[in-house]
């Protein structure tokens, strides 16, 4: 088990738009409350490493990466989810979440970091899970990582 911090809840109230960060977030058996991604399905909540964020920043010094630019709705920091596999938990106070998507397909002219880079990281090493708990999460909330 690994622990981390959760750094930041980000949410859209429409598809296709950008995500905008909350100081706390209510889930439900759908998601988080608020969020256009919410619904029954396998990708309820995303969750993205804070440490690769921070990497890709360095390496694009040129464009201007805030959270939830990457359609993330949890910013996770300090936990190495490289080796995430579906299956694996995720608990953030009193929510439990279960990984069920390593990735997914870049929206690409239609994603703005795309558009600036040329590239993005979600389709790559973004996590994809759905809730298993039910709660509040609220930035600063520890992390425990069962991967």
């Amino acid at each position: 088990m690994q622990t981390g911090k959760l750094k930041a809840i980000c949410i859209s109230e429409k598809k296709g738009t950008e995500k905008h960060s909350i100081p706390e977030a209510v889930i439900n058996d759908k998601g988080i409350i608020g969020d256009a991604h919410a619904g029954d399905w396998h990708r309820q909540i995303s969750l993205l490493s804070y440490n690769e964020v921070k990497k890709f920043r360095n390496a694009n010094p040129q464009v201007k990466i805030v959270d939830g630019a990457f359609g993330e709705n949890l910013l996770i920091e300090d936990i190495d989810m490289s080796k995430a596999e579906p299956g694996v938990k995720v608990r953030i106070g009193e929510v439990e979440l279960e990984i069920t998507q390593i990735g997914k397909e870049c929206h690409g002219d239609g994603c703005t970091i795309y558009r600036a880079v040329g590239k993005c990281i979600m389709p790559k090493i973004g996590l994809f899970s759905k809730v298993l708990k039910t709660g509040t999460v609220r930035t600063g909330d520890e992390v425990k990582y069962f991967g």
